[in-house]
């Protein structure tokens, strides 16, 4: 089975006084969905926004909400982002104590589930939940701040995890978060991605369908 390779530009990039219409723009510009960065200073060194703002941006667009969480402990806001409008619900292993129920309730309250690995977070941690999940993002960067270089050292992960979804036999996407650019998206795809989050590679760049563009140019249908 072939499908086209999903773009989901980071809003974490994009112009915070203009957020409605840095939405709009890239849906217009040809995203698939719109990735959103929710960090909390703590279990990341960073602060970005709550469930509010995804509210707010819910009526200025379409587009699949992917809902990273980078808080911990998780499990209390979930049910606050599925109301907001999330579409899909991601979270980190190490941001709770229980993980299989944790995916659980994000299932149950109607959404699609994923798990994040930090690059210090092997693809092991997956088994016992492949299951629940309707996505897996591997992190290329260690997570809190937008702009920093793609390690390549995840990339065997990479390889391992889409060795283990097309054993699961369930239709589980592959996201890369974490310096994607036209350069590096070519090596994700090759490893096994479906999925790219890109941040400064979209919002950074004066032309959003051109940059959306660049970024599938390499690659095209995913296996």
């Amino acid at each position: 089975m072939t499908r086209p390779l999903i773009i989901a530009p980071s809003l974490l990039a994009a112009d915070f006084a203009r957020l409605g219409e840095e939405v709009a723009a890239i849906e217009a510009a040809g995203a698939d969905w719109l990735h959103l960065d929710i960090m909390d200073g703590h279990f990341v060194p960073n602060i970005s926004f709550g469930p509010a703002v995804v509210k707010a941006l819910r009526k200025h667009c379409s587009l699949p909400f992917d809902v990273h969480l980078m808080i911990a402990p998780a499990d209390p806001y979930l049910a606050a982002f599925a109301e907001a409008g999330a579409d899909l619900i991601s979270l980190h292993p190490e941001a709770g104590p229980h993980l299989h129920r944790s995916l659980q309730t994000i299932r149950a309250l109607g959404k699609k589930a994923g798990v994040v690995l930090n690059p210090g977070t092997p693809a092991s941690v997956l088994a016992p939940v492949m299951d629940l999940l309707d996505l897996v993002l591997v992190m290329t960067v260690n997570p809190g701040f937008g702009g920093q270089s793609f390690l390549h050292s995840q990339l065997p992960k990479i390889a391992e995890i889409r060795r283990m979804i097309d054993a699961s036999g369930r239709d589980i996407h592959l996201q890369i978060d974490g310096g994607v650019t036209a350069a590096t998206a070519p090596l994700c795809v090759e490893a096994g991605a479906d999925t790219l989050v890109a941040g400064t590679a979209v919002f950074g760049k004066p032309d959003y369908a051109a940059a959306i563009a660049a970024l599938r140019q390499p690659s095209g249908m995913v296996a």
